[in-house]
């Protein structure tokens, strides 16, 4: 089942002392690229981040932005230098006294002044807050692979569909290649007795001259090819892994093959139909564009 590049997902985790939200977004990229959003002082941890999520993406951009809120005992303290303190206000209340002003010097003043207080951590054990970004983490990247499945089906239902299209098309393409070259002898056995009425017209030359259009405008080997083309995309629309890559260059193969059926051909049907064909593979390229 392939699965699109786009998606979003949301988990949650607590545990004694933490809050940890996580949000996983998932977006179209050629490859993996990762992205990751958290407080500064779990860096350490951003490796095994990454390898958990690449466990679940194969392809795509990932953001992941992960939210660490302290509870309970694990907040930070504040500690307060009091002898600091008490010379400033000494210095301060001196000061007054020399320039003979009302000192009016309060307590938040004092704790404004420098180093007077400093915000204290308690030293964290990374192992417990990794405990719970893998349960947030984990949570999250279920809800973004669950999302691409479902669009991952809408995908392939459409590309199929397309697909189904060009293998009826390239049907019709095999049922019109003989009459160009039948319509071609026509024409030139017209336009022989037009040019010289009075003359009949070589037909060995005349065969001849179409065996050498036949060839050159034959078709045969680009629509068997575009066939098995479409059959391999209809196998890798049903394959369990990653297929996007294989589609993206399938397609690339396909408009090769019709842009040579269109330098080959030599009929108004024919372009009009290779017309229709490289719209519906422009099409087919955007979705698969979306696809992991």
């Amino acid at each position: 089942m392939i699965k699109s590049m786009t998606g979003f997902g949301r988990g949650e985790a607590s545990l004694p002392g933490y809050q940890i939200t996580c949000e996983v977004k998932g977006v179209n990229h050629r490859y993996f690229d990762f992205s990751l959003r958290m407080p500064r002082r779990y860096n350490q941890l951003e490796d095994r981040i990454r390898d958990k999520t690449r466990q679940a993406v194969a392809r795509g951009r990932i953001e992941v932005f992960i939210n660490i809120e302290k509870t309970g005992e694990a907040r930070r303290n504040i500690k307060v230098d009091n002898d600091l303190a008490i010379i400033y206000h000494n210095s301060l209340k001196d000061l007054a006294e020399s320039l003979q002003i009302e000192s009016a010097v309060n307590i938040v003043d004092i704790f404004r002044l420098p180093e007077v207080f400093v915000l204290e951590e308690s030293e964290e054990d990374l192992e417990v807050v990794w405990s719970g970004i893998e349960a947030a983490l984990a949570s999250s990247l279920e809800g973004l692979v669950s999302m691409r499945m479902r669009e991952g089906q809408a995908l392939a239902a459409d590309i199929r569909e397309r697909n189904e299209f060009l293998l009826a098309t390239v049907t019709s393409l095999e049922e019109r290649t003989p009459l160009v070259v039948q319509e071609h002898l026509e024409r030139m056995r017209k336009r022989i007795a037009e040019l010289v009425p009075e003359t009949a017209a070589d037909e060995s030359r005349l065969l001849q001259e179409i065996a050498i259009f036949a060839d050159r405008a034959s078709i045969t080997e680009e629509l068997v090819r575009m066939k098995s083309h479409c059959a391999q995309m209809d196998e890798l629309l049903q394959a369990s892994e990653p297929v996007g890559r294989k589609c993206d260059f399938l397609i690339q193969e396909m408009f090769r093959e019709v842009n040579t059926v269109a330098s080959k051909a030599n009929d108004l049907s024919i372009s009009r139909i290779v017309v229709e064909l490289k719209a519906e593979l422009e099409k087919m390229r955007e979705q698969i564009q979306n696809v992991e």
